[in-house]
C-alpha cells in the first residue's frame, strides 16, 4: 500500500504554510439543530475545557488519612508473570472488556489513544495504515503482542492495526516505557499486549451476540461461547463488519493520491482457545486469532486501488507447577501478516513469518523475593514480489527478571542479551523501584535501556537498503507519584527517552544510522468515584525532538488534554469524552501544520434485562473539521448503535 509512513521515515517537505483541510462528506447528520449546535460551539468549548479543570482539581484534592484500597486487576505484561497491576511496577494501562464494548464504530489504534501518553494517525478510514505514537517514539519502536507473541511486521516493522478486531479481544495491557530487558527488539516506547477472548477457573457456558450500524453504512456483528468445567476451558468467536465509508483524502494531498471516491472496508475475524488442566498447576492450552480486512485507498486518482491485509497469531502454552517454588512455562507461537495492494496498473504481495519458541522458569527465592530466568529464540522468514538480498533472520535471547517485595520497598531488575544472527548481541537492561510514602501514595522511579533491530526492508529491500545499518538504541528514565483510594486515582509521570542511530535516508536516499531525537514529557491523570458516578481529567506534554534540527517530530502534538464523565441511573448509562489534541507538524522540517482539534463523543448503554441491551456511542458531535495527516480525511459527526445479547 503506497502511502507515506511516518512511523519509518519522515515525509518529504513540500513548501506550504496552514493548508485548508476540507471537511469529508457527513454521513449521520442531524440538520434539525444544526445552526444552534455552531452558535454553541465557543461557548461549549470554553465550557468543556473549564470542566476539565475543574475535575482535575477534584481529583488533587485527596486526603492524607483516606483508606486505601487497590482494585486486584491481574497483568502479566510489566513484569512477564501473573500479579495484580497494583504490585506491578511501571506505567501501567489496561483496557477492560467494558470499555472495548462501547467503542461502536472506532478501531484499536482510536481506543488505544484514549489513554495516556498515546497519539494515533491514519491515512482516511479504519481500513488504512494506522500509527501509534507511545511516549512520543515511532510506531515501529513499540512492540505489540497478541497473546504474548510479537505481530510486528518483519518487513515493515509496525503492526497492523487495521488488522486488530477490538470484537475479540478481552483485554489490552500497555506498559510505557523501554522494555527492551523484558522483550528483546522493538521496545523502545513501550509494548502493547492483545489479549484475546478466554474463559478462566470455573465458568458456566455462555454465549454473546452483538449486532451494530451506523454512519457511512458502517455494521458491525459478533458472537461467541464460551466456558470452564471439569478441568477444560474453551471460547470460540466470529466477527463480520463494513463500510461504505468516505473519501481517504481531499484535495490538500500532496502526493497526488487524491482520488474524489468513497473508501470502505469488509473485515471478519475469528479467534479462539482451548486449554485443559489435568490437575492443579498443571495445564495446557492452545489459542489463536485470526483477522482478515479488504479495504479501499486513494492513489494517484486510481480506481479501484486495494489493500488486503490478513493477521494470524496462534500461541501454544504449557504450565506447570514442578514444585512449590518452581513453575515451568513452555509457549510456542506462531505469527503471520499477508498483504497485497491491488490496482489496475500494479501489484504487490508480501508476507512474514515469525515462530518463537520460550522456556520461562519461575522461581520463589524466598518468602519476599523471585526471579524469572527465560530462554527463546525467534525465527523470522519473509516473502515478497519484490526482492530481498536475505529472506531469514534468526534470534536467540536469554533474559533475567529478578523482583523483591521488602515492606514499603519494591523492585524490579532485568537483564536481557539478544544474539542476532549476522548482527551480534544486544544487551539491555532496567531497574525500577517504587516506595510506599504513606497509605495510598506511591514513589516511584526506573532507568532502562531499549533497541530496535533494522527490519528485513531496510537491511535487505530493493530500494534504499543498507546492510550495515546498526540498531536504533534508547536509554529512558521516568518517575512518578500515585494516590490511589476508594474514592480517587491519581498519577503524575515525567519521562526522558533518548534515541540514538534512528534510521533515516541520507542525501542518496540510502538508509543510514544519521539521526538521534530526545522524548520529554509527563502525563497527569486523575479520576473521582462516586457511587454512581466518575469524573475523570488528563494532560500529557510531548516535547519529541530531533537533535540535530531541534525541530519537532512530525505528527506529535505538545499538548493533549482528556476529561470525561461517566453516571449510572438505573439500568441507564450515560457517558462523555472530550479531548483536545494541539498543533502538529506534518514533515521534518516543521512547514506543514496540523491545526489543533477538540472532539466530543458521547455514550449511552440501556439494560433492558440482565441478557439484553443497546449501546449508543456518538462520535465528533459539533462535526469537527480535523486531519492526523496532511491531506487525509477523518469522519465527521458519526453514530454507532448496537444491540447486545449474552445469556
Amino acid at each position: 500500500m503506497h502511502q507515506p509512513d511516518t512511523s519509518l521515515h519522515e515525509p518529504i517537505a513540500l513548501p506550504c504554510s496552514q493548508p485548508v483541510i476540507s471537511k469529508p462528506s457527513n454521513g449521520f447528520f442531524l440538520t434539525a439543530c444544526g445552526d444552534a449546535r455552531l452558535a454553541l460551539k465557543p461557548i461549549m468549548t470554553i465550557f468543556i475545557r473549564a470542566g476539565a479543570c475543574a475535575a482535575l482539581a477534584l481529583c488533587l484534592a485527596p486526603s492524607y488519612a483516606q483508606d486505601s484500597t487497590q482494585l486486584e486487576r491481574i497483568v502479566v505484561t510489566p513484569g512477564r508473570i501473573a500479579q495484580s497491576q497494583a504490585s506491578a511496577l511501571g506505567d501501567v494501562t489496561v483496557i477492560s472488556r467494558e470499555e472495548l464494548s462501547m467503542a461502536g464504530q472506532n478501531n484499536l489504534a482510536q481506543i488505544v489513544s484514549r489513554h495516556s501518553g498515546i497519539q494515533y494517525d491514519d491515512y482516511g478510514g479504519p481500513q488504512t495504515l494506522n500509527s501509534v505514537f507511545v511516549r512520543g517514539a515511532n510506531s515501529n519502536q513499540t512492540l505489540v503482542l497478541v497473546d504474548g507473541v510479537r505481530i510486528n511486521s518483519s518487513i515493515g516493522g509496525y503492526p497492523n492495526w487495521n488488522a486488530l478486531d477490538p470484537a475479540m479481544i478481552e483485554r489490552v495491557e500497555i506498559l510505557r516505557g523501554a522494555a527492551s530487558s523484558l522483550y528483546g527488539s522493538d521496545a523502545i516506547g513501550g509494548v502493547i499486549n492483545i489479549i484475546t477472548r478466554q474463559a478462566e477457573g470455573d465458568q458456566p457456558f455462555s454465549a454473546f451476540a452483538n449486532f451494530g450500524a451506523g454512519s457511512y453504512g458502517t455494521f458491525k456483528s459478533s458472537t461467541g461461547i464460551s466456558g470452564a468445567q471439569d478441568g477444560w476451558n474453551y471460547a470460540f468467536s466470529a466477527a463480520m463488519a463494513g463500510s461504505d465509508g468516505y473519501s481517504a483524502t481531499n484535495r490538500t494531498e500532496r502526493f497526488g493520491y487524491f482520488h474524489p471516491d468513497h473508501d470502505g472496508y469488509h473485515q471478519h475475524s475469528i479467534s479462539g482457545s482451548l486449554g485443559y488442566r489435568w490437575r492443579p498447576g498443571h495445564h495446557v492450552n492452545l489459542s489463536a486469532y485470526n483477522s482478515y480486512i479488504h479495504g479501499d485507498y486513494d492513489e494517484f486518482q486510481t480506481d479501484p486501488a486495494l489493500t488486503v491485509t490478513r493477521q494470524q497469531a496462534y500461541t501454544l502454552t504449557s504450565t506447570h507447577d514442578i514444585t512449590d517454588r518452581w513453575q515451568s512455562i513452555l509457549r510456542l507461537g506462531l505469527t503471520k501478516e499477508t498483504g497485497q495492494s491491488l490496482t489496475p496498473h500494479w501489484s504487490n504481495l508480501y508476507s512474514s513469518l515469525q515462530r518463537s519458541y520460550t522456556w520461562q522458569n519461575n522461581l520463589q527465592l524466598t518468602q519476599n523475593q523471585d526471579v524469572s530466568l527465560i530462554l527463546e529464540r525467534l525465527e523470522e522468514r519473509i516473502r515478497s514480489s519484490d526482492l530481498f538480498d536475505q529472506d531469514a533472520r534468526n534470534t536467540n535471547s536469554g533474559n533475567l527478571v529478578w523482583r523483591g517485595q521488602f515492606t514499603r520497598h519494591h523492585l524490579q531488575a532485568s537483564l536481557r542479551n539478544d544474539a542476532i544472527s549476522g548482527h551480534g548481541s544486544q544487551t539491555t537492561g532496567s531497574l525500577a523501584y517504587r516506595y510506599d510514602i504513606a497509605p495510598g501514595w506511591q514513589l516511584g522511579v526506573a532507568g532502562n535501556t531499549g533497541f530496535k533491530m533494522p527490519t528485513m526492508r531496510d537491511l535487505y529491500g530493493p530500494w534504499s537498503a543498507n546492510p550495515n545499518l546498526q540498531p536504533e538504541k534508547s536509554r529512558n528514565i521516568e518517575a512518578s507519584l500515585k494516590y490511589t483510594s476508594k474514592a480517587y486515582d491519581l498519577s503524575l509521570t515525567a519521562y526522558r527517552n533518548k534515541v540514538r542511530n534512528l534510521i533515516n535516508a541520507d542525501e542518496n536516499w540510502i538508509l543510514q544510522n544519521i539521526d538521534s531525537a530526545t522524548l520529554r514529557g509527563l502525563s497527569l491523570t486523575a479520576e473521582r468515584h462516586w457511587k454512581d458516578t466518575t469524573i475523570s481529567g488528563g494532560y500529557d506534554y510531548l516535547d519529541a525532538r530531533n537533535d540535530q534540527t531541534g525541530l519537532q517530530l512530525s505528527r506529535r502534538a505538545k499538548h493533549v488534554y482528556r476529561v470525561g464523565a461517566h453516571h449510572r441511573i438505573g439500568q441507564l448509562e450515560l457517558g462523555a469524552q472530550y479531548q483536545f489534541t494541539g498543533n502538529r507538524y506534518d514533515d521534518s522540517t516543521n512547514t506543514v501544520r496540523l491545526g489543533g482539534y477538540g472532539l466530543l463523543d458521547l455514550t449511552a448503554s440501556y439494560a433492558f434485562t440482565s441478557a439484553v441491551a443497546v449501546q449508543l456511542r456518538w462520535n465528533n458531535v459539533f462535526d469537527k473539521d480535523y486531519a492526523n495527516a496532511h491531506g487525509y480525511n477523518m469522519p465527521g459527526s458519526n453514530v454507532f448503535v448496537n444491540l447486545s445479547v449474552k445469556m
